[in-house]
C-alpha cells in the first residue's frame, strides 16, 4: 500500500504483482494498536489474531488508491512474485471473543486517513 501510495502522489506508474488478485486482511493501525492494549490486560497468555476478516484483494487496494489520490494512471501489470501467498484471510473469532475487541475503522475510512497524512508528509501511518 505505501508503495502505491508513494508513486501515485509522485506521478508515476505502480505497477501490481501479477494479476491483482491475491487477497489480504487489511487493519488500520490504530485497531492494531487497540487491540493490543486490550490484550495487555487479558488475565491469561494467549496467542489472537487481529484481523478484520475480510479478503480485499490488490487490484481493489489500487482502485481506491487512485480514486483517493485523483490519479488518472489505470492498474499496470507486472509479473507475478514466485511464491507468493494468494489468499490471506485472519480469523478473528478468538480475539473478538476473549478480548471484546472489534475494528473500528472500515477499509474506506482508513484508506482516506492514510492517504491524508502522506499527504502530509507522513509514512507508514495507515495499514
Amino acid at each position: 500500500m505505501a508503495i502505491f501510495l508513494e508513486k501515485f502522489l509522485a506521478g508515476q506508474q505502480p505497477v501490481i504483482n501479477g494479476d491483482g488478485l491475491q487477497t489480504r486482511d487489511f487493519i488500520y493501525v490504530a485497531d492494531v494498536v487497540a487491540a493490543s492494549l486490550k490484550a495487555l490486560d487479558y488475565p491469561e497468555a494467549g496467542i489472537f489474531n487481529i484481523g478484520t476478516g475480510l479478503e480485499t484483494n490488490i487490484l481493489t487496494i489500487y482502485l481506491k488508491l487512485q480514486e483517493l489520490t485523483g490519479s488518472t494512471l489505470g492498474p499496470q501489470h507486472g509479473p507475478g512474485k514466485p511464491g507468493e501467498q494468494r489468499r490471506s484471510l485472519l480469523d478473528r473469532a478468538r480475539a473478538w471473543a476473549r478480548l471484546g475487541w472489534r475494528p473500528q475503522v472500515d477499509l474506506d475510512a482508513g484508506l482516506a486517513q492514510t492517504v491524508a497524512a502522506f499527504r502530509a508528509g507522513g509514512s507508514c501511518t495507515g495499514f
